[in-house]
């Protein structure tokens, strides 16, 4: 087989030359023979006629059978996470009490998960650009059932702590159910498909409440920390139907396993294999932090890098923000007594029926979130949609600054949570677009720890700062959320209708084909002359 060196840009539309491709191509199929249904390895730019990508592939498959059931299959990891996520809100509250736990303590058994997902999160990443988006999914959810269970029986506060850290580490891998569940999809299903996917998170999420408000007060903390990896155990149970992505199986050089995945999506789908030859390109490195910073993703890494963190940092500031203002009674009472009392700091409030309930409410919000970006996703694209979910969760989460009593303040969460909940959704769609196969996980990884580190600070402001000042904790997320609307804005490339790229592309290769190109073409016409 024929070793490509030099990356090159994958052509997104049929190849229309006229000639074969003369001896610049170079190829290498499955058999001495082509058939209508083969992978074949190239190591140009070009392609000769009768071959097709594989995006071309996808999207003459289609979307049917096969990817829904793919979108359930993934979306069990994603209601995994959200009620990992979620169940922080209820545990913090029930523990102070129980544990006669300080402000710092709590804040802490939220900021140790976080701080577990950001160290593993590229690591992920990396491991599944190296071995495989199944391996790296099926491996994360497992090491996450396994110490949720054990957290469940933690004998005192040290060991909660470190076992919570650990469920964090497993949690990191969560994201590559996204960078999975893409490399099915046909492009012009790929938006819509992806931002559905925030339906899984939205669920997960409300279990969590509803699973609370059932368990906690009869059962406890312990039985509810255990139930919440049920999620995780079905997913395991299921995964071995789980299939690797031919993208990947492409890369690798596994070219008999790949067709059989499109031949089965095709079945499923009920299509014809689109005849063809389909155009592979095998990579020798993959999963390199050092692609990112390549000149043409290094503005675009760090600006998604600052969006993912404020995106975080404001996701879980608003969760965390709805528990302490409803025990507070309203957003006048949450710094009551605080600055004169500090015995204040260690008041113990368990979260009542009310509370349950204001929480089930707010929570609904992320499924308008959701409805509202699916609209206006594909219309403004996915910078501009970035945009205004952040500004609108700016605008809303500074009203919060006056005494708007309960129901106010249950009415501007519910809208700030629906549109960072969007705005979630959006990087979800917008990331694993931007980066190219060889880069897509560790890309989509990097940003998922960046966010996980805005998640880590986020107690201390949401739970700790807030009892010094609210005006100061609100502007605090308004300020970050203002900055990433303009960060969204001058992102560099805009990925709607955009195919997904396979490798990085080298400009001084596309620049040396273009002279060559000119060169030729001039020649030819000097010589129709003579």
């Amino acid at each position: 087989m024929a070793t490509w060196e030099d990356s090159a840009t994958v052509a997104y539309k049929r190849w229309r030359e006229p000639d074969d491709g003369g001896p610049d191509f170079v190829a290498h199929s499955d058999e001495d023979f082509a058939t209508d249904h083969e992978i074949c390895t190239v190591t140009a730019a070009t392609r000769p006629q009768g071959t097709i990508t594989l995006d071309e592939a996808l999207d003459a498959i289609g979307f049917g059978c096969f990817q829904w059931k793919m979108f359930f299959l993934t979306g069990l990891s994603w209601i995994a996470d959200a009620m990992e996520m979620m169940i922080l809100s209820v545990l913090g509250p029930q523990l102070h009490c129980e544990w006669r736990l300080e402000g710092y303590q709590v804040a802490a058994i939220t900021s140790v998960v976080f701080c577990g997902m950001g160290i593993s999160s590229p690591l992920w990443g990396k491991l599944t650009d190296k071995f495989g988006r199944k391996m790296g999914l099926t491996l994360a959810m497992a090491w996450s059932f396994l110490y949720s269970l054990l957290t469940a029986i933690a004998p005192i506060y040290g060991w909660l702590l470190f076992l919570r850290f650990l469920v964090g580490v497993g949690i990191g891998g969560a994201p590559q159910s996204v960078t999975l569940y893409s490399e099915f999809l046909p492009s012009k299903s790929r938006g819509v498909s992806i931002m559905s996917f925030g339906v899984f998170w939205a669920l997960g999420a409300l279990f969590q409440v509803l699973l609370a408000l059932w368990i906690m007060p009869g059962l406890g903390w312990r039985w509810l920390l255990g139930l919440s990896a049920s999620p995780m155990a079905l997913f395991l149970c299921l995964s071995y139907w789980l299939p690797e992505s031919p993208r990947f199986d492409m890369l690798m050089g596994r070219r008999e396993k790949a067709l059989k995945t499109l031949a089965k999506m095709a079945k499923d789908n009920g299509k014809e294999m689109p005849e063809g030859q389909i155009v592979s390109f095998k990579l020798n490195q993959r999963g390199q932090v050092l692609a990112l910073f390549k000149p043409q993703y290094l503005r675009t890494t760090l600006l998604l890098w600052y969006i993912w963190f404020t995106i975080a940092f404001s996701y879980y500031g608003i969760i965390l923000l709805t528990t302490e203002m409803f025990q507070s009674g309203d957003s006048c009472g949450a710094t009551q007594g605080s600055k004169n009392d500090p015995s204040c700091m260690m008041e113990c409030k368990y979260l009542t029926p009310d509370d349950y309930k204001d929480l089930i409410w707010t929570t609904l919000g992320e499924f308008p979130g959701l409805i509202i970006v699916l609209v206006v996703v594909d219309c403004l694209g996915r910078k501009k949609s970035l945009t205004l979910c952040f500004f609108m969760f700016s605008l809303f989460t500074l009203s919060m600054m006056g005494c708007i009593g309960r129901t106010g303040l249950t009415i501007f969460i519910f809208i700030a949570r629906a549109f960072i909940t969007g705005g979630y959704q959006v990087a979800y769609v917008y990331t694993p677009e931007v980066f190219p196969t060889e880069a897509r996980a560790i890309g989509l990884g990097t940003c998922s720890m960046l966010g996980r580190v805005g998640a880590l600070i986020t107690p201390f402001v949401a739970q700790v700062l807030l009892r010094s000042s609210v005006t100061l904790t609100v502007l605090v997320y308004c300020g970050f959320s203002l900055v990433a609307g303009v960060a969204s804005l001058l992102l560099p490339i805009e990925t709607l209708g955009r195919t997904l790229q396979e490798t990085i592309p080298n400009p001084e290769l596309a620049e040396a084909r273009r002279r060559s190109k000119s060169e030729t073409e001039s020649n030819g016409m000097k010589d129709s002359r003579q």
